[in-house]
């Protein structure tokens, strides 16, 4: 359970001036203690409560918000009740200059067009469809750390995480475009998340969009990249003349099935984008904490891999395989109620919300505290400890649904979940068979809040080959 500490806005790797500009800063605009920690991780700022009480409500800057941690009322909330909520104006300060009003930012009937014209892009068999592309991102890996050191070497796993997932998006999302690269792209997503702790305070403060603050330019520069770069994907592939089958295509083939209307342009560039940007950053946080948990479970990464070696072909032969790694799926499962890469749901209430015996009146904030609701001590039995037999089927069948939200609930369920879940088997299936992973540090990193849920100062590992693996291809 995560303790409220002295905050340390210095990453590691910064230098010492940088940290004392920015606590400078922070001093100047007279940011309250509970503030700065959140500027450092919103988790540690969470009251401690939530860990164990199933609905909490806390006053902050004159504004209150209710933490949700009992199914019951999660399902209340998102399923029952969700015409009564809409996105909490921090988190569109944070993500809608670079996301615009895509399906992950939009309401109302704006979102529900969006989201009735993506949903046949996700299809289970679409899914399968994409597995051939899937392994060949993942072999691509695999012959990059063979070649690269055959004995092994020291590896940031998220950023090799991050590259294999990317590569995913472009294989599956843009036919390969050779123009969307890699590195420059993901420094623009690390330069833009890191400075929306700092968006996310400023709005909590009531500071209007033009305060400055440490990371703004950078920020800045990230959303006109990444929305440039997406906006010349889609019209190079309009220059084709063959919009094609991917789900770049499939965008722009899409008709909403009540009005027959295309996509407008900007809802092309705002969900492109946010398909290649959470897509890839979601997986390959799940991937990394993956890979260090099993670390430090080796009895569990035995059987994992045994499982792994029954498949008898390699997964670009087999879109069903990762259907046949039924364990693996439950330590994957574990991993993300441990480590999800989506810790936290905001919402805020259009109208009263009736929790129980609770009612949250009209423009309130409400929150689903998932990376807590996880490890709460009413849900789980020793919900620090990791233990993938939590997901085996008759104990997962006996389990509320709503305790488990990984990806989200509700109609705004993850519309990616099946996709993610896929491409993580299938790429575990394709690493974990040639290489074991060990950790660099003895140390688990600590869990920090940057929209997503990452390894503090990254999440670097030794890897090399396993004995009689070095043959893989």
């Amino acid at each position: 359970m995560p303790a409220v500490g002295t905050f340390r806005v210095c990453e590691p790797g910064r230098p010492p001036l940088a940290e004392a500009v920015i606590e400078g800063v922070a001093e100047a605009v007279a940011l309250p203690s509970v503030l700065v920690t959140m500027l450092g991780s919103l988790i540690e700022a969470w009251p401690r409560q939530i860990y164990t009480q199933p609905l909490v409500t806390t006053r902050f800057l004159g504004q209150r918000t209710t933490y949700v941690c009992d199914p019951g009322h999660i399902r209340s909330l998102m399923v029952d009740q969700a015409d009564a909520l809409e996105r909490e104006p921090f988190m569109l300060r944070a993500l809608a200059p670079a996301l615009g009003s895509g399906v992950l930012t939009a309401d109302g009937a704006h979102w529900r067009r969006q989201r009735r014209t993506a949903v046949p892009m996700f299809r289970p068999d679409r899914v399968r469809s994409f597995v051939p592309a899937m392994a060949r991102a993942a072999a691509a890996t695999r012959a990059r750390w063979r070649d690269a050191d055959p004995a092994g070497t020291e590896r940031d796993i998220l950023r090799e995480m991050m590259r294999t997932t990317f590569d995913v998006i472009v294989a599956t999302m843009v036919s390969g475009d050779p123009h969307l690269a890699v590195e420059p792209f993901g420094a623009a997503m690390d330069a833009y998340l890191g400075q929306t702790s700092w968006k996310i305070a400023l709005e909590m403060l009531r500071a209007p969009a033009w305060v400055p603050h440490p990371g703004a330019r950078a920020g800045a520069e990230a959303v006109r990249y990444l929305r440039g770069e997406v906006a010349r994907t889609i019209a190079r592939r309009r220059a084709r003349g063959e919009p094609g089958s991917d789900l770049l295509g499939l965008l722009l083939q899409a008709r909403d099935p009540e009005t027959g209307e295309p996509l407008p342009e900007a809802s092309l560039i705002d969900n492109l984008l946010t398909f290649v940007s959470a897509g890839h950053e979601t997986t390959a946080l799940a991937l990394a904490w993956t890979f260090r948990v099993l670390a430090e479970h080796p009895e569990v990464e035995r059987r994992v891999v045994a499982e792994m070696a029954q498949l008898g072909a390699d997964p670009a032969a087999d879109p069903e395989a990762a259907d046949r790694l039924p364990y693996t799926r439950q330590v994957l499962l574990e991993v993300m109620r441990l480590y999800p890469p989506a810790p936290l749901i905001v919402r805020r209430t259009r109208a009263p919300v009736r929790l129980g015996d609770t009612v949250v009146p009209a423009g309130q904030s409400v929150h689903v505290p998932v990376y807590a609701l996880h490890r709460h001590a009413l849900l789980w039995d020793k919900p620090e400890v990791f233990d993938p037999d939590r997901f085996a089927p008759e104990r997962a069948a006996a389990r509320d649904r709503y305790a488990y939200l990984p990806f989200g609930a509700g109609p705004r369920v993850c519309i990616g979940m099946s996709l993610a879940l896929t491409e993580c088997l299938v790429i575990l299936a394709t690493l974990l068979p040639a290489f074991r992973l060990r950790p660099v540090t003895a140390e688990m990193p600590p869990a920090q809040f940057r929209v997503t849920l990452r390894p503090k100062g990254g999440l670097t590992m030794r890897v090399a080959p396993r004995h009689g693996a070095s043959h893989v291809a």
